[in-house]
């Protein structure tokens, strides 16, 4: 096969289809739509990281069409009523076999290629400066895993050489896919069975966290598995009698044990940190990831002045240290906090836009009132706690009057929380000073052990 004839193919064949639908189908998504993957630290184009995994989530509406296209071409020959004629040249099957699968897995690379580097783009000229190359596997399985469906489907098609083959697929891909992808995003109790079912598939979870990367034993079985599915499929295009046909599958169910073997039996496994992306970078007593290091020039002064006013409010009490949260927890489940370290989480909406002035007061109300509970965009969260931190910060800060950490929510609900913290500030307020304080050093206490009340501040912070 050479440079033109393939260039003739990729012409005249639906080939170019495949990446078209791949590269145009993901920018429309990323580019057009204000999504959950525009914001924060594990948007698309924050850390390289996200960016591949965000890319390959995207493989959940990807893979049917390109089974889909893979299926329309690989019907070209039967419907054309060549294939005997075909039969007939001197030409080796497994030659005319490698020209339509060369051409749309040629068509696919260029295609998600492209999508990668628009994204990495982006990424090299963002604020992000951590350049590891963790996220390089992750696209390259993805690429493989959009190969592997197209030339299965052509296979697959030219040994059931129906028009009803193609939609077969298409509905096939989708439903696997599907109950794959609950197994992988957990609404399946977790067994052993169900998380390496479900890492059959190459489509990724959204990714929640930027320090979050798959294992490298993922990263193993799913290529083992994917390419006994495209030695499949390359078999079943050359394959010329039922015995041949028959023997094409034993690669993609040699594939499938072995990953079955290697691909990890607990979802805890299966996404790990990227411990380079977690390394500590600290100045002083402020230390952020290497993945976050841009943030550290800003937040490195303003973490000591918020830490010398918690000093001035709760003495040796204070916490002593500021750093950022790397702890992995579910969606909803409420963090750990330290008593002596002031947790920043950048996607936190308290941080996500904070500077100057404001990121100090956001530090001194995250040291005085921690959250049990981060209000991120994935997370949301109610007004309890920025009013809780709104009475902290004013105070600590002296302000005359309080000053909400965010503008005002007006709902029902919102509006009535905010009634409970004027009231409360005015109850704190008319208190003796070393009252004020105590109350405060109460707070504090209640919010680490996750029991702050609102309207228990001026009585002591904590729930009775």
């Amino acid at each position: 096969m050479n440079g033109r004839v393939l260039r003739t193919e990729l012409k005249r064949s639906a080939a170019p289809w495949a990446g078209a639908v791949v590269l145009g189908g993901s920018l429309a998504v990323f580019l057009l739509y204000d999504g959950i993957w525009s914001r924060g630290t594990a948007g698309w184009t924050a850390q390289w990281t996200t960016m591949a995994m965000w890319t390959r989530s995207l493989l959940a509406f990807w893979l049917p069409l390109v089974v889909g296209i893979g299926a329309v071409y690989g019907l070209r020959e039967p419907r054309s009523r060549m294939t005997e004629l075909l039969t007939t040249t001197p030409l080796p099957a497994w030659r005319r076999a490698a020209l339509p699968a060369g051409a749309i897995a040629l068509a696919l690379a260029v295609g998600f290629g492209l999508l990668v580097v628009v994204g990495g783009a982006q990424v090299a000229f963002g604020p992000t400066t951590y350049t590891g190359l963790g996220w390089l596997p992750i696209s390259l399985v993805a690429a493989l895993g959009l190969v592997a469906a197209a030339v299965f489907a052509m296979g697959v098609v030219r040994t059931l050489p129906s028009v009803l083959t193609p939609p077969a697929l298409v509905v096939a891909c989708l439903v696997v896919t599907g109950l794959l992808r609950v197994r992988i995003e957990g609404e399946v109790p977790e067994s052993r069975t169900s998380n390496r079912l479900g890492l059959l598939s190459p489509v990724t979870a959204d990714p929640r966290q930027m320090l979050l990367t798959l294992s490298d034993s993922v990263h193993l079985g799913q290529t083992v598995w994917l390419l006994g599915l495209l030695a499949t499929g390359l078999a079943l295009l050359a394959a010329a009698t039922r015995r041949a046909r028959l023997l094409a599958v034993a690669p993609a169910l040699a594939g499938a044990a072995v990953a079955l073997l290697v691909l990890p039996a607990a979802a805890r496994d299966s996404y790990v940190v990227d411990k380079a992306a977690a390394a500590l970078v600290c100045d002083g007593p402020v230390c952020v990831t290497q993945a976050s290091r841009s943030h550290l020039a800003e937040l490195a002064p303003r973490g000591r002045e918020a830490l010398r006013v918690l000093h001035d409010v709760l003495g040796d009490k204070a916490p002593t240290s500021v750093r950022e949260d790397t702890a992995l927890r579910a969606l909803g489940d409420p963090r750990s906090l330290p008593g002596d370290a002031v947790l920043v989480d950048f996607d936190e909406q308290l941080f996500v836009d904070a500077s100057g002035e404001d990121l100090t007061r956001a530090l001194v109300a995250q040291g005085l009132a921690p959250s049990c509970h981060a209000r991120t965009s994935r997370e949301g969260g109610g007004q309890d706690d920025v009013a809780l931190q709104s009475i902290a910060v004013s105070w600590a800060l002296g302000d005359p009057t309080l000053r909400p950490m965010e503008e005002r929510a007006t709902d029902e609900y919102s509006r009535r929380t905010w009634a409970d913290a004027d009231a409360a500030w005015r109850e704190l307020k008319g208190l003796a000073p070393a009252e004020q304080r105590s109350r405060i050093a109460e707070l504090r206490t209640a919010a680490l052990s996750c029991t702050a009340r609102l309207r228990e501040v001026p009585a002591g912070g904590a729930s009775r």
